[in-house]
């Protein structure tokens, strides 16, 4: 008698808990959505460098501004035609790469031999998008460019998913890149940052 009597009763508490499993996964999904909708940078970039703000002791839209920004359309157009010997030309002979994921790459050599085992693997059919955000000579002989970019198949994303940082270098009568660091962007967790902490919110995004 007892045997039968409980079985309804764990029929009832597996429902109430399965139902209240479902409520705060429901309510979880619905402040993930939440904070993902209002997790669009304000800050987006400029599709075109030339286009994006400029400061230091050059002047803007002047040949060393366009030198700069022709580097960043040279890496695009090797990345699209997976040409790691041309991607690769176009850094110093002693710069340092960082991937998204962490991996760190020294020197020009270990760039190329980097990225044609990956555009003949998992980026072989890749492109690669960038939006300027900045352009800032540090010195007449060094630009810090800040972009964000991603990398895409068929259309660009709308908001790329990386925050990416050149140094671009005077290089004998050439312009390249000394160093590049690229982090992925977690949107969520930014504006949840932005909203436990609002003085961490930077200026641009105000």
């Amino acid at each position: 008698m007892t045997t039968t009597s409980a079985r309804p009763r764990a029929r009832r508490r597996t429902r109430i808990v399965l139902a209240a499993t479902g409520a705060l996964a429901a309510l979880a999904a619905a402040g993930y959505a939440w904070l993902s909708a209002g997790a669009s940078p304000q800050a987006s970039g400029h599709p075109d460098c030339h286009a994006a703000p400029v400061t230091g002791p050059v002047e803007p839209g002047g040949p060393d501004h366009r030198a700069v920004c022709a580097v960043l359309g040279d890496l695009t157009a090797a990345w699209d035609a997976h040409d790691a010997d041309a991607y690769g030309a176009l850094f110093t002979a002693d710069a340092t790469y960082t991937s998204w994921v962490g991996t760190h790459y020294a020197g020009r050599q270990d760039i190329v031999a980097g990225h044609r085992a990956l555009f003949d693997g998992v980026l072989g059919s890749t492109r690669l998008t960038d939006r300027v955000l900045s352009v800032r000579f540090a010195t007449p002989d060094v630009a810090l460019v800040a972009t964000r970019g991603d990398t895409y198949e068929t259309t660009p994303p709308a908001q790329p998913s990386k925050v990416q940082t050149y140094t671009v270098v005077r290089d004998g009568d050439a312009w390249r890149i000394a160093s590049f660091h690229n982090t992925a962007r977690r949107p969520v967790l930014e504006r949840v940052q932005f909203l436990w902490m609002p003085g961490s919110r930077p200026e641009a995004e105000r």
